[in-house]
């Protein structure tokens, strides 16, 4: 949120200058994430008013201008503008000005004619996005006098980050609340009249246009005094307050002050009506929504959508809403999602003349997460969502209406406010203990600064026997505990003023045997072998998770942040899936990643939450290098994955103890026939492969992924354990045997394991071969065997006796024979 300094200190005397300011809101709880002026940096800029603008004798667009400086001579100055014409006071870049972008002012010739500076528009000042002609500058600006000085364009902008539960706060009145708190100085803000005393004299209004005066008769019969509000839906919208007020203009433009108040808040100027309802928002907190009074029909009503009922938004999109959401509705249908967006139907436009002001309080439980199922986050479901001011409606219509007279003119009606008493925010006091207080805080705080404290938060204070109750005001949505009331006091005491002192407790810890290595084993075991770690959120889009799960249900969060993030995941798959096609879309082609983190398994009403890691591998199986010619590197495939795998057991010091088998019904995301589950001890704890062709093509990744995910709890990582190593020779032996096709080669080296016992020291399968001179259904494996006695030298014959054992048992157990 932004706030200008200036805007600020018309709420509370200010005591610190905005960098100072920033800081004591930092240590208050809103984070200072930037300090700017009002306007990029230029020069030379100075206000013009232009005498005289005739047409140029070579050029139907261009106009010659004369321009007073206020100081010597006018200068002739070439403007392409429409709006250029005599009278006028605008900004005057004089020759060697620079302005944004570094462009420097010189003089020209345009077309022939000599051009000494350059008519500004907001847009070439860094003032707008976008500008239609020179920037129109009241008529009692100083001729002469800087740009810079005459708009305040150094002040400075402070940009604070407020937390979801202060949504009091996002306002200028919310954040000058908590200056007055921390400063001591009464909160005071510019004058508001009552409504009511604003409808006598109106009817001379010079701003109104004779349209107004000629309004449809039909408009004014059907609302002649005031708009009929029903609460249809009085636990969403408790309070409704509007007012009528016809003979504006609305073809007007906003003053200078006003504009820059809303764009230095980072909001667009549009319109007089549309700039009001902006800037008691963001001043008040309030939002609030202008209705044409002429394209109303009847009563106004605050009820719950009908399904599938259509409405088109401002922003001209057309949704078919749900029952559970709460609209604005009249007799013709619904004319705004309450709290999100006004509807297209009733939109105020230049033509307009009689408005109707809206200001409601829709309570945050009916207007959380509406407006995002669509896609829509808007100012003010912003505010709704987390809690506007329910006390605050009659005042904002009234802020409105003497903003709007002075800019557009307008005759205001009579108020309309309907209001259900049994639905209103109830605030509870809440007792604060002193002993608890003290006791959280590690420090005593005198009692008069508690209630001091509290009473600067607008909060009505009693004192008890314990300590204080303490009423928060009807902004303060987020205080309904003791801890709350703790908190207050020690952020506007200051933070900086509680003394460190050591914790006192037991503290206990865990027991950390040499026997039992930590997870981070694991990870830097994976970071070793080239995988970066990724952290994702751990809610993830439901569509890619079932396309990975299909049939398996993840746990839907009820208030989602973002609609493809509504899920919780049950795989760490989703996640790596969605960083992977990131990297690679940004052009990085070989990506090694892994996650350690919960994943959540649902069965039935019980959610289990899981410790798992998990990884992904695609790109070239080695990275890009001299001695590896770029037309022959390899993808990474199963094996390469696997075989990081296998070096990531050894960590848990049994790597013999894990099994890849394959499945009997393997995971719909991955390759049939390139998965693996991985068993340990006969229980499954993970599963390794290939993504799915079919996910491949539909995720659009130029290689084919290849992952793996582990439960932790079943690994039981344990430190390796140190073995005497054998100081007599080896002893190898190559043997090639035929076996059935379907026999896995883990089956093998488990067959003869066990038949050589210890005095297998080593196994390594170098060559699989299928085709001339081996049956159908059948494959060759070659076995490099390697024999090895802790205790003496190995002789031909105990190494022949071995491999007869070990040809003799994979003949039986096997039906495997010796290949010729």
């Amino acid at each position: 949120m932004k706030v200008p300094y200036s805007w600020l200190a018309e709420w509370v005397s200010m005591p610190w200058q905005a960098r100072e300011l920033g800081a004591r809101l930092t240590m208050a709880g809103f984070e200072l994430e930037g300090i700017e002026a009002a306007a990029p940096a230029f020069s030379g800029v100075v206000v013009g008013e232009i005498l005289s603008a005739e047409r140029h004798p070579q050029a139907d667009k261009l106009q010659v201008c004369k321009v007073a400086t206020g100081n010597g001579e006018p200068l002739q100055i070439v403007c392409g503008a429409s709006n250029a014409r005599a009278g006028l006071k605008s900004a005057l870049a004089l020759v060697g000005a620079r302005l944004p972008n570094d462009l420097q002012i010189k003089a020209t010739k345009i077309r022939g004619v000599e051009s000494s500076g350059m008519l500004c528009s907001a847009k070439e000042l860094g003032l707008a996005d976008t500008s239609a002609g020179i920037l129109e500058l009241p008529a009692d600006a100083p001729v002469g006098k800087p740009l810079r000085d005459y708009l305040d364009l150094d002040e400075p902008v402070l940009e604070i980050a407020v937390t979801p539960n202060r949504g009091d706060a996002m306002s200028v009145l919310g954040i000058a609340r908590e200056v007055s708190a921390l400063a001591g100085k009464p909160l005071r803000g510019p004058k508001i009249d009552d409504p009511a005393s604003l409808q006598a004299g109106n009817a001379d209004s010079k701003a109104a246009p004779a349209a107004a005066k000629a309004a449809p008769a039909a408009a004014h019969a059907a609302h002649a005094g005031a708009v009929a509000v029903h609460l249809d839906a009085p636990a969403g919208c408790p309070t409704f307050a509007g007012c009528i007020v016809r003979g504006v203009n609305n073809r007007a433009q906003s003053p200078v002050w006003l504009r820059e108040r809303l764009r230095r808040a980072g909001v667009r100027s549009i319109s007089p009506v549309v700039d009001v309802t902006n800037y008691v928002m963001l001043e008040l907190g309030q939002p609030m929504h202008a209705y044409d009074l002429a394209k109303l029909h009847g009563d106004i009503r605050a009820r719950m959508a009908r399904q599938a009922e259509p409405i088109t938004l401002l922003d001209g999109k057309t949704i078919e809403l749900q029952s559970d959401v709460l609209v604005i509705a009249d007799e013709a249908g619904a004319v705004g999602m309450a709290g999100v967006m006004g509807g297209e139907r009733t939109a105020v436009s230049a033509e307009t003349t009689d408005i109707f002001f809206e200001a409601a309080f829709f309570t945050p439980g009916a207007i959380a997460g509406r407006g995002r199922r669509w896609g829509l986050v808007t100012d003010a479901s912003q505010r709704f969502e987390r809690g506007v001011d329910p006390s605050q409606q009659r005042r904002a219509i009234a802020r409105a209406i003497g903003l709007l007279r002075g800019i557009a003119g307008g005759n205001p009606g009579p108020m309309t406010f309907v209001q259900s008493a049994e639905h209103q925010p109830l605030r509870a006091a809440v007792s604060l203990r002193r002993s608890r207080l003290n006791r959280l805080l590690g420090v005593e705080i005198a009692d008069a600064r508690v209630a001091a404290t509290l009473t600067a938060l607008q909060m009505r204070v009693a004192t008890t026997a314990s300590g204080w109750e303490a009423t928060p005001p009807a902004h303060r949505f987020d205080i309904t505990i003791e801890a709350d009331l703790i908190e207050e006091v020690a952020r506007i005491t200051g933070f900086e003023g509680i003394a460190e002192a050591d914790a006192i407790g037991p503290h206990r810890f865990r027991s950390a045997t040499e026997e039992r290595a930590g997870e981070h084993v694991l990870l830097e075991a994976l970071a070793m072998r080239g995988y970066e770690e990724a952290i994702t959120f751990a809610f993830v889009d439901p569509a890619l998770q079932s396309r990975l799960f299909p049939g398996r249900a993840g746990l839907a969060l009820s208030n989602p942040i973002a609609s493809d993030l509504s899920v919780m995941r049950l795989s760490l798959w989703p996640g790596l899936i969605r960083v992977a096609q990131e990297n690679q879309r940004r052009q990085q082609d070989r990506i090694r990643l892994f996650e350690h983190g919960a994943k959540f398994d649902v069965a039935g009403s019980i959610t289990h939450e899981i410790d798992s890691l998990a990884a992904i591998a695609c790109g070239p199986r080695l990275p890009e290098q001299w001695g590896l010619p770029r037309e022959v590197r390899v993808p990474v495939d199963f094996y390469d994955v696997k075989g990081d795998l296998q070096a990531l057991f050894v960590a848990t010091g049994a790597p013999e103890s894990f099994v890849f088998e394959t499945p009997d019904a393997p995971l719909s995301c991955l390759h049939p026939g390139r998965a693996a589950r991985i068993v340990r001890q006969g229980v499954e704890v993970g599963w390794l492969g290939e993504l799915h062709p079919t996910l491949v093509r539909e995720l659009d990744f130029t290689y084919p992924p290849v992952l793996f995910e582990l439960r932790l709890d079943g690994l039981g990582i344990r430190r390796p354990r140190f073995r005497e190593f054998s100081r007599f020779p080896q002893v190898r032996r190559d043997l090639a045997l035929v076996v059935d096709e379907s026999v896995p080669l883990s089956a093998l080296a488990e067959r003869v394991t066990l038949t050589a016992s210890s005095l297998l020291s080593d196994l390594r399968i170098f060559d699989v071969y299928r085709g001339s001179g081996v049956e159908a259904g059948r494959k060759s494996v070659a076995l490099g065997l390697i024999f090895q006695d802790i205790s003496r030298t190995l002789t031909d014959e105990d190494v022949e006796r071995l491999i007869a054992a070990i040809v003799a048992d994979l003949r039986v157990t096997l039906k495997a024979k010796i290949r010729e």
